[in-house]
């Protein structure tokens, strides 16, 4: 495992734990699905500061340029967050009988889903070193 996919996993771990107390509160507010995006986007965002700052190289982009590459990649990553996050809590769960704090567990498995992904889509793509 390199340092870089360390230090991506360490600031996921941390944008992941915003994401998963932004949805806790905002449960509070409004339904799951809908708390589900707009943590998504909290975490999103704080991902993104933590990634710019300790994990990547510099790419030659503009702020601009790169956080339009990071949302395109968490795109992709917030349907899986939600396929995942919704197809346990609403889906799987009930079928299964699983009641045990089903929502945060379904949350928390959906969050972790698309690490992988993520990590190589910001390194290819997002944080790619522009054309010279």
């Amino acid at each position: 495992m390199t340092g870089e996919f360390l230090r991506f996993l360490v600031t996921s771990g941390i944008a992941a734990v915003v994401n998963l107390a932004s949805r806790y509160a905002l449960n509070r507010l409004m339904p799951f699905e809908v708390a589900v995006v707009i943590a998504y986007l909290i975490g999103m965002t704080t991902a993104y500061v933590l990634a710019r700052l300790f994990v990547f190289e510099v790419s030659g982009r503009s702020v601009a340029s790169e956080f339009r590459r990071f949302t395109i990649v968490n795109l992709v990553a917030l349907a899986i967050v939600w396929l995942v996050s919704v197809g346990l809590a609403r889906l799987l769960f009930p079928a299964i009988g699983f009641t045990w704090h089903a929502d945060d567990v379904a949350h928390v498995i959906g969050v972790l889903s698309p690490a992988i992904t993520s990590y190589f889509g910001h390194r290819l793509y997002t944080f790619a070193r522009r054309p010279t």
